[in-house]
């Protein structure tokens, strides 16, 4: 049987997101998965309100961060790992693909001519079925893409910390539409997570309540998954998920935080370089009138 790890959810509300602290059962080593920082578009200004909240359940446990981990490069929130790198210790660590997310946004955003396009603004870049320790727990990566190039799924003992990938069976899937998104590769990389083991526990990154239906949730199961997804349950194939998936990314707005989301996310949560006048700035690329 594998090892169940103890598992602390951390929901912000602001951004619907959870955040995870991974630990061994009975030791002292931890993981934590998509982290938030806390960002307010109207002034600019970033805080750790959020981060904090981790921070202290961490010291409060008396815990020892190993690895500090993004799913992906996310667009709806922006990340805390740099501040609790510096502040708990830990690796930070991406899929590979963080490259290609890189090079198709580099331009779009106009970065600066040192901007390095090559994920080595993280401390570790994973590929399909790498592992890694978390004390005496091992953590396994699957490739997942889809929603983005380089969405990874962490199996770790019996759970399985999926980023955007799926949400709540209620809710149903991500959306495929970002640059390098595609909607049959993540039904394939759906698949993949769904061929788990039934009982395999289920952490999502983002819950809206089913629009206020009913309190937010972040666990499910494959087995829940499988029974009653509704973009993806047991009986629905490639074909009409595809079809599904690309009408209703059709009517989809962008994310409120996009455009500073993914500036700093890729860059493993740095702001970019002080400009000559000791400043650093975020772009807005404009499009047509």
């Amino acid at each position: 049987m594998p090892v169940s790890p103890h598992v602390k959810a951390f929901f912000d509300e602001p951004t619907s997101n959870a955040t995870y602290v991974v630990s061994e059962p009975g030791g002292k080593a931890c993981a934590i998965i998509d982290s938030v920082a806390d960002f307010d578009p109207a002034s600019a200004c970033i805080g750790s309100a959020a981060a904090d909240r981790v921070a202290a359940h961490i010291d409060a446990h008396g815990l020892e961060v190993a690895w500090i981990l993004e799913t992906h490069v996310h667009a709806d929130h922006l990340t805390a790992a740099p501040y609790l790198k510096r502040r708990l210790g830990g690796r930070i660590g991406i899929g590979a693909c963080i490259a290609d997310v890189q090079r198709g946004f580099r331009d779009i955003f106009d970065t600066e001519p040192g901007f390095a396009a090559d994920g080595s603004q993280f401390d570790r870049l994973f590929a399909d079925g790498d592992e890694l320790a978390i004390g005496g727990l091992i953590a396994r990566v699957l490739h997942t893409p889809g929603h983005t190039p380089a969405c990874v799924t962490y199996l770790i003992g019996d759970a399985a910390f999926v980023g955007d990938t799926l949400f709540m069976p209620d809710s149903g899937t991500a959306r495929a539409d970002f640059p390098g998104g595609d909607a049959r590769t993540l039904y394939r990389s759906i698949r993949r997570i769904l061929a788990l083991p039934a009982k395999t526990r289920i952490f999502v990154c983002h819950d809206y309540g089913a629009d206020g239906a009913r309190p937010v949730a972040w666990e499910t199961t494959v087995a829940e998954q499988r029974a009653s997804n509704k973009h993806v349950r047991d009986g629905i194939g490639e074909e009409a998920f595809v079809r599904m998936r690309e009408a209703r990314d059709a009517t989809l707005g962008i994310p409120r935080l996009i455009l500073p989301a993914i500036q700093v996310n890729m860059r493993a949560g740095e702001l970019p370089p002080q400009a000559a006048n000791g400043r650093r700035y975020l772009k807005i690329p404009l499009g047509g009138f």
